[in-house]
């Protein structure tokens, strides 16, 4: 095996003869997104580029999952994922590549889609790392796992992978690394120990009344006026059942009921969404929730039990402190300044699923994808919140570069942050 002195930089000095392909894969994967469970074209196209780098490749798993695996020799096994999903967003950027792609969604309706949480670029960035990985293995040794991942905006996608027989598909596994495109300034990568992203739940609530004309209410149950309470009771768990150094987000996104005015419907429907960051706050508040809704059903005199569906759940991100230090000190070596901390978050991610079901530890970090002039002015102005359009915004458009370049230099310094340690000097 020939050997450098600094297997990164070998590495990363593939980095100018991908950008040209690496731009324009992004702009095509940005036109043509694909819905949750839909993302066939995208995982043709990473399936037949990793064969064609040679690795050995797995796909279907977990209906759209792939994944490349190119062993070299004796050394640790590195996991890295992306995410290949969109969104039902209509597109508002004005890019001259942006989506007008529409999907049957899972409820047989059509809808736009649009890459609006940044995964093409996840799947370009992972790609990229792929080819430099694959195009240098005289500088590296052990075995790395590119795995795309179908699936991820519904909850399920991780999971789906697992339970398709993951662990059989692959080599054992001694790390997983992942990372997301973010609205912070494109250029620079950042780090967290610990919770980094919360466990996320949602659930349907059905409750019954009994319907009527609007003009007797006295003979119907107006499930409306039992929605109302429930909502107003709801908002006392976070306040009143969790401690103030537990967080914990309750959010009512959703009441149906009623189809005219002058008429008392006989059922509402409800659905809100929980983020917490500790298992018994999670099972507390679910729990409270349930008592929350029986207990107004009952004062309401509903004439029928509630019924409680659980959907889109997410699990917990915690990234192991010994794997996301060696990260972050090879981010600091790499990038200098421009490698940060990041504060945790109340979004939520499935893709520790996966190392959670492997048993093994995880980091998981951000990368930039906002204009840094851009972003300057609206931090001077104070206008963030107005002119930084943040993931699932129709206006989320990361800059492609440095945000690419960036993002591949991340996969592979994290990569040969065991990779490159392997006796290769």
């Amino acid at each position: 095996m020939t050997t450098t002195s600094n297997p990164l930089s070998a590495v990363l000095s593939g980095l100018p003869g991908i950008r040209s392909w690496q731009e324009a894969l992004y702009r095509d994967i940005h036109q043509h997104p694909e819905l949750s469970h839909q993302e066939h074209r995208t995982a043709g196209i990473a399936a037949d580029r990793l064969r064609e780098w040679g690795y050995e490749v797995r796909d279907g798993i977990g209906g759209t999952g792939v994944v490349g695996v190119i062993r070299n020799g004796s050394g640790p096994s590195v996991l890295i994922r992306a995410d290949m999903d969109a969104l039902p967003v209509r597109e508002a950027t004005g890019l001259p590549y942006a989506s007008t792609e529409s999907a049957t969604d899972s409820a047989g309706n059509e809808v736009p889609v649009m890459h609006a949480c940044g995964h093409d670029v996840h799947v370009t960035c992972l790609l990229g790392a792929a080819a430099l990985l694959a195009g240098a293995t005289e500088h590296w040794s052990g075995t790395a796992i590119a795995l795309f991942q179908p699936a991820e905006e519904v909850g399920g996608g991780a999971r789906g992978m697992v339970d398709d027989g993951l662990a059989q598909a692959i080599p054992p596994v001694d790390v997983a690394l992942a990372q997301h495109v973010l609205p912070m300034p494109a250029g620079y990568v950042a780090t967290h120990r610990g919770p980094v992203l919360s466990a996320a739940d949602s659930m349907r609530i059905t409750v019954y009344g009994r319907g009527g004309h609007g003009s007797m209410p006295q003979v119907a149950v107006d499930p409306i006026v039992l929605a109302a309470m429930i909502v107003v009771r709801l908002q006392t768990i976070v306040s009143r059942e969790v401690a103030p150094s537990d967080m914990a987000v309750l959010t009512i996104g959703s009441i149906q009921a009623g189809t005219k005015s002058n008429i008392i419907g006989d059922h509402a429907v409800l659905e809100l969404n929980i983020r917490t960051y500790d298992e018994s706050v999670r099972t507390a508040m679910l729990d409270a929730i349930r008592r929350v809704v029986i207990a107004e059903c009952q004062a309401s005199n509903s004439p029928r039990e509630p019924e409680f569906e659980l959907y889109d759940r997410f699990p917990l991100t915690v990234n192991d402190d010994e794997v996301t230090d060696r990260v972050t000190d090879a981010f600091a070596a790499h990038f200098g300044e421009r490698s940060q901390t990041m504060p945790a978050a109340a979004a939520s991610e499935d893709f520790s699923d996966i190392p959670n079901a492997l048993g093994i530890a995880y980091t998981y970090w951000g990368v930039g994808g906002i204009d840094e002039q851009q972003y300057l002015e609206a931090v001077n102005a104070g206008r963030v919140a107005e002119d930084i359009p943040v993931n699932h915004s129709p206006r989320f458009a990361p800059v492609i570069q440095p945000t690419l370049d960036t993002g591949t230099q991340a996969l592979v310094v994290a990569a040969l942050a065991w990779l490159g340690d392997s006796g290769v000097s």
